[in-house]
């Protein structure tokens, strides 16, 4: 199940600081983070994943990957995938309200699926609500399309579910995709509107 952080937290968001976004820094989830990446499940989600459910995660490095971006010390997103043989699924993305639209979805996602590739990832998949537009948008920018839908799969807020995939992500071709969303966010950062 792929949880993208948004709804109620979307709400109260505020302006990110003003720090360079390119000083977010994307690194492997450590049990030191897991009070801030518990945080922001609180406040991203209406079903927050326990701490007990991230230290089985955690303890399971040879088919997950779980990371966490930080800015200085203080972390303002999360991600996780499970591996199975060839495949990758997303299972979550969650981001601090106050740094949402400020690329680090985009930015944990990219770190993400480079680490799939080294693994051996030939092609990932994820579910993500079906309103959430802006989850979506980012998830299609990394070659993902929708496969199917998901009858009530977000339970707790009585919502289906789209089934999206992205193929072939071992080929030089995905490569050379995500050299260019990388690239992207550098310019991004320059002009202010990262995404």
């Amino acid at each position: 199940m792929l949880r993208f952080g948004s709804g109620r937290a979307r709400q109260d968001a505020g302006v990110a600081p003003a720090t360079d976004r390119a000083a977010v820094e994307v690194i492997p989830m450590r049990r030191r983070h897991l009070k801030a990446v518990i945080a922001i499940e609180q406040r991203a989600f209406p079903s927050p994943w326990s701490l007990a459910l991230y230290l089985s995660e955690l303890a399971q490095p040879t088919t997950r990957v779980y990371l966490v971006a930080r800015v200085g010390t203080e972390v303002v997103g999360y991600a996780g995938m499970l591996l199975i043989v060839d495949e990758g699924h997303v299972t979550t993305v969650g981001v601090a309200p106050d740094w949402q639209r400020h690329g680090v979805g985009r930015r944990l996602m990219l770190a993400l699926v480079r680490e799939a590739r080294k693994r051996g990832a030939r092609q990932l998949t994820l579910e993500v609500r079906f309103t959430n537009l802006g989850a979506q948008e980012l998830y299609r920018q990394f070659g993902f399309a929708p496969a199917g839908i998901r009858k009530d799969y977000y339970a707790e807020v009585h919502e289906d579910a789209l089934i999206m995939w992205a193929h072939d992500v071992d080929t030089d071709a995905y490569g050379d995709r995500l050299d260019a969303i990388e690239a992207g966010l550098g310019r991004a950062s320059e002009e202010g509107g990262d995404r």
